[in-house]
């Protein structure tokens, strides 16, 4: 179906905004806020990671958290895919992101501020627990060693300084974001990146109206296949992971719900993120179908210097030298300040499964170096390859916290279908794409697709299973 360029990506903008307003609103109407419940910043500060930020600084944090390379490189790999690949950033974002971000940052707050493995261990049990804990060390590294070395990569490029010298520049950064008071440094420079933030989405937004092209001008929304004959299912919905859902998202969700003043102010510091996150995403995703005019001319450009290069040509020519300058180093801060706060949630999650305080800083950096000295050996690995891994893990472990999610929905006596649905969906995304791919098992597309489905719908009966009328009950009286 061919569709105008520019009224298909309008729609998907306003979609996304509308998307806060309305099912964002009923999502809080779901979990129930009240602000008769004491915050743990409220009632355990430490000074340290417990403590209460005003809202508009929690909601940069937590943005700048989650907007890694992801809604930047993945919409751009996505792109690849076609205009498709804006219909899953949006649809994705409202129905699956924002719910998954909402409630996984909620739940932590209605539990002390409960790292993700913990919370995901209290609902689905001690198995999951487990697991989830190696998955989220493992993506945790993984995002270290990503969002290091595409900037470094980006800013050796700009100053012809060596990446390894900026990637050990931005390391020492991260060495001092993971083990300081969360006020000390992330608190206070986040606001600054902010700016650069806007000012590149902002700027790339305006360059889609007044670079002499029409938006997207091969505009048909098809569900063919990447130019490398790579299938729409599951690939696409692995690519684009943090555009649209993300598993990352919610080991960085805690961080925050440990510096929250209210329960109402969760849909703007948790919901509101991932929509922003989103149209980073889509207008990243335009840019690349409209600055190539095509998915085979991006993926000749991507084969030639990967997404960094659609990236810095895009900007330069549609910007002009300086501001480009902007957009790159927007790209740039995204994931070094997504970096950072992963290193810092690590620390955190194994130091609350070790029951290790980290009020002196003896024990945060026993914790912290090692995790840095990994990251920095894994930097030497190839992008690409860490990236593809990185996806399915995160995508992984978005399938296990909407499970989680719907088990404290089903518990509490609220329609637990909002969470059931998209785990059904991405937990077929995931097991299609362990079977499929060549780097994982390399099973045939159609029997993996269906061997995905079949799984995946049967976990929804051993999800009811596992609330009991009495749990439900006793759960309902707490919650």
């Amino acid at each position: 179906m061919h569709i105008n360029g520019t009224f298909y990506f309008l729609l998907c903008f306003a979609l996304l905004i509308t998307g806060y307003f309305t099912y964002g609103k009923l999502m809080e109407r779901v979990f129930r806020p009240s602000d008769k419940r004491l915050t743990p910043a409220v009632a355990s500060p430490d000074g340290v990671d417990f403590m209460v930020l005003p809202a508009w600084k929690i909601f940069l944090i937590q943005l700048l958290n989650i907007a890694g390379l992801g809604p930047v490189y993945g919409a751009i790999l996505g792109a690849l895919y076609g205009p498709v690949a804006m219909l899953w950033i949006t649809f994705g974002c409202i129905l699956g992101g924002a719910v998954h971000d909402y409630f996984s940052g909620m739940m932590s707050l209605r539990h002390g501020g409960m790292s993700l493995p913990e919370l995901i261990g209290k609902y689905l049990g001690n198995s999951s627990r487990q697991i989830i804990r190696y998955l989220c060390i493992i993506l945790i590294i993984l995002v270290g060693v990503v969002f290091a070395t595409g900037p470094a990569q980006l800013l050796s490029n700009m100053t012809g300084m060596s990446m390894p010298v900026w990637a050990g520049l931005i390391f020492f950064y991260y060495f001092a974001a993971t083990i300081l008071p969360i006020d000390a440094l992330i608190g206070r420079i986040y606001p600054l990146f902010a700016i650069c933030l806007i000012l590149m989405a902002g700027s790339m937004f305006g360059a889609l109206f007044f670079c002499g092209s029409e938006i997207i001008p091969e505009c048909t929304i098809s569900f063919g296949t990447h130019p490398a004959g790579l299938p729409v299912w599951p690939m696409l919905f692995i690519t684009i992971a943090c555009g649209a859902i993300s598993g990352f998202h919610a080991t960085q969700s805690p961080m925050m719900a440990r510096c929250i003043k209210s329960e109402r102010q969760g849909r703007a510091v948790f919901y509101g993120p991932m929509i922003t996150e989103g149209i980073i995403a889509l207008i990243w995703c335009a840019v690349g179908l409209t600055f190539y005019q095509s998915p085979e001319a991006m993926n000749e450009a991507i084969k030639a210097g990967s997404a960094s290069k659609v990236v810095f040509d895009s900007s330069n020519s549609m910007l002009g030298h300086t501001g480009s300058i902007l957009a790159i180093l927007g790209v740039v801060v995204l994931p070094i300040t997504s970096g950072d706060t992963a290193l810092r949630s690590a620390r955190l999650m194994i130091a609350d499964a070790l029951h290790v305080s980290q009020k002196s800083i003896a024990p945060r950096l026993a914790i912290a170096i090692p995790l840095l000295a990994i990251c920095l050996v894994m930097t030497q690995l190839s992008f690409d390859t860490i990236w593809r891994y990185f996806g399915w893990f995160n995508q992984c472990i978005a399938c296990f916290t909407l499970w989680s999610i719907a088990v404290f929905l089903r518990r509490s006596g609220r329609v637990h279908w909002y969470a059931t649905i998209p785990g059904v969906f991405l937990t077929a995304v995931c097991i299609t794409y362990l079977l499929t791919d060549k780097i994982c098992l390399g099973f045939p597309h159609g029997i993996s697709m269906v061997i995905g489905w079949c799984v995946s719908l049967a976990l929804v009966p051993v999800l009811i299973k596992r609330v009991t009328p009495h749990r439900r009950s006793h759960f309902r009286s707490r919650f």
